[in-house]
């Protein structure tokens, strides 16, 4: 099994996390590509001792970008939204 730490990649805080998070008892991640539903579940049960109730994972698309005169796109990325059973919480996202 792949390191926890490697598969949560960051915490994601904005204004839609924010919402999701006072509403639904949801967090948002950055997460690895290659992780899966069960893995997301486990790393974040593992690195913040809480019981995860579900995760739904998205994949996003890189952006076109220019770069003087050529064009790139930034890369692709993964989010999970990881909702926790109720009376729970992640406590790294409210020092923010």
């Amino acid at each position: 099994m792949k390191d926890p730490r490697k598969i949560i990649i960051r915490p994601m805080i904005t204004e839609k996390g924010t919402q999701l998070r006072d509403r639904g008892n949801q967090y948002l991640f950055e997460v690895d590509m290659a992780a899966n539903k069960i893995a997301i579940k486990r790393a974040v049960e593992e690195i913040f001792s809480v019981n995860v109730v579900s995760v739904n994972s998205m994949v996003f698309d890189g952006k076109p970008r220019r770069f003087g005169r050529f064009f790139g796109r930034t890369g692709k990325w993964k989010k999970a939204v990881v909702t926790l059973k109720e009376g729970q919480t992640i406590d790294a996202f409210d020092t923010v």
